[in-house]
């Protein structure tokens, strides 16, 4: 049985951006429809724009409305209430007075209750919050203690993505965590582990016998992991420069679907060994040298197309860049399980469509028994058998293998599999955040990050991030046309290994 989950305050710091608007507070109604929010559970948003409690409540109605389904303005009223909001700087020190007096007033049991802090922020406004945190005292273990000596609410701190903009930057921010909260109060939020088709990848490996025994290089060809958008920056052009594919994508979510593909059995269902074995597998990544940065990765920008402009020429973006909308690459490791099999990894905007997908290409047989029917059925007689898991924009499962054509004469056709992942009939998955939420407030860091886990993820993209990577940025511009599959240079990765991507 799952731990229980504690009711606390929920300070979302950043409270006035898209994020709590569009994400987090429809998350948190979600979570109170389902029956899954304490009723005692507090929310307080704090951020720098003049509000009282009364307008930011009907701004996140309205946005709530706007994004779940079946909405119930009963059940909304129900929750408004717990709903506050404090006008503060919380980057600054000297604005805590009044935010920690708001805490005090707000929190569940008072002194004694626990606090949830949300970093809604933008990444570089992380370390002076969390610094002045600390100064406030609020963390400390005096500022917690209550008249009975045996119950001492916990304070926890949730860091939104990017965590970082490399490793070093990284473990700058892992340093400053460490300063005012212990590891164990520290969630490294990534909302794809969130989602539950991406969860579902690990009942489909580890509660089924079929799959695990032939989960390895022994019997798996290659491994592709795509997360494909067909919009383009849209208003996300400020941030989207100085952070690119990389950095928004591979670094964080699909690095994160790698580890629960790529990671081993953990030895039981718990927080401690599910993070160890994401661990593990990040840190056995092979890590490319500059000389080959050009047969390991490929990176592209789109270009100018009939319904808008390139990258380039967006407004907003700055002349010359070479920010990447579009990343490949090809993950090898250092590990029994996987050696000798590659992992490619693809991200991109403006492509032919948005899904995201997980294919495991199995080998061929050791022996074409059939390589005499190959011309007569037209289907290739070997290398079939492939394992499609679609997380966006359904959740399914498709088994494609082969077997034999009707007809009078003996030929082969592809024959697929399929099965409704999700076991929602089509109905859309509950907002990630949610269930992370609540796994915050019930102490669960099993779908977040460490701190080892996070660095070595950095470690993993850092060549095609430094000055080596020039050599895959030299030519960036306008190189892929709106409504494809991204540049030549990511079909030559996989084409150079004799494999081609799914779709």
């Amino acid at each position: 049985m799952p731990p229980s989950v504690d009711s606390c305050l929920l300070v979302i710091l950043g409270a006035s951006g898209d994020l709590t608007s569009r994400k987090l507070l429809p998350a948190l109604y979600e979570r109170h429809v389902a029956g899954d929010l304490p009723a005692e559970t507090r929310v307080l948003g704090v951020s720098r724009r003049p509000k009282s409690d009364r307008e930011w409540r009907e701004d996140l109605a309205a946005s709530v409305q706007a994004r779940v389904e079946n909405f119930d303005r009963r059940r909304w009223d129900e929750l408004a209430p717990r709903i506050s909001y404090q006008a503060a700087d919380a980057a600054k020190a000297a604005s805590w007075g009044g935010i920690s007096e708001r805490i005090a007033s707000a929190t569940p049991g008072g002194e004694c209750g626990n606090v949830l802090f949300f970093l809604a922020v933008g990444p570089e406004l992380y370390t002076p919050i969390v610094a002045a945190i600390g100064e406030s005292g609020l963390v400390s273990t005096e500022r917690r203690a209550c008249r009975d000596a045996s119950i001492k609410g916990w304070r926890r701190i949730v860091v939104e993505k990017p965590f970082g903009t490399d490793e070093a930057s990284a473990k700058a921010l892992n340093r400053s965590l460490a300063a005012v909260f212990d590891e164990e109060e520290i969630y490294r939020i990534d909302h794809y582990l969130g989602k539950e088709s991406v969860q579902g990848l690990l009942a489909l490996r580890f509660a089924n016998g079929i799959f695990e025994p032939i989960w390895n290089e022994r019997y798996v060809d290659h491994v592709q992991i795509t997360a494909a958008e067909s919009i383009g920056v849209e208003d996300r052009v400020a941030f989207y420069d100085r952070t690119g594919a990389i950095r928004d994508m591979i670094q964080s979510h699909l690095l994160q679907i790698l580890a629960f593909v790529a990671m081993e059995p953990p030895s039981v269902f718990a927080p401690d060994r599910l993070r160890a074995e994401r661990r593990d597998i990040l840190e056995a990544i092979q890590i490319p040298r500059k000389d080959e940065l050009e047969t390991t990765a490929a990176l592209g920008q789109y270009g100018p197309g009939p319904d808008g402009v390139g990258y380039v020429a967006t407004e907003g973006v700055a002349p010359g860049s070479t920010t990447e909308t579009f990343a490949a690459m090809r993950i090898r490791f250092d590990n029994w399980r996987w050696a000798g099999t590659p992992f490619y990894l693809r991200t991109g905007k403006r492509l032919a469509a948005k899904h995201t997908e997980v294919v495991v290409q199995f080998k061929a047989p050791p022996t074409d028994l059939f390589r005499t029917l190959s011309n007569a059925s037209g289907v290739p007689a070997t290398g079939a058998d492939r394992l499609v898991v679609e997380i966006a924009p359904r959740s399914r499962i498709r088994l494609r293998f082969l077997g034999r054509a009707p007809g009078a004469s003996f030929s082969l056709h592809p024959i697929e599999m399929e099965a409704d992942a999700g076991g929602r009939g089509g109905a859309a998955e509950p907002e990630a955040y949610g269930p992370l939420l609540i796994d915050a407030m019930r102490g669960d860091q099993s779908l977040f990050k460490d701190r080892e886990e996070v660095e070595a993820s950095w470690a993993a993209v850092d060549p095609l991030l430094g000055d080596g990577s020039e050599v895959l940025r030299h030519a960036i511009a306008d190189n892929y046309v709106p409504g494809g599959w991204g540049p030549d240079a990511a079909h030559e990765l996989l084409a150079r290994d004799g494999r081609a991507w799914h779709v």
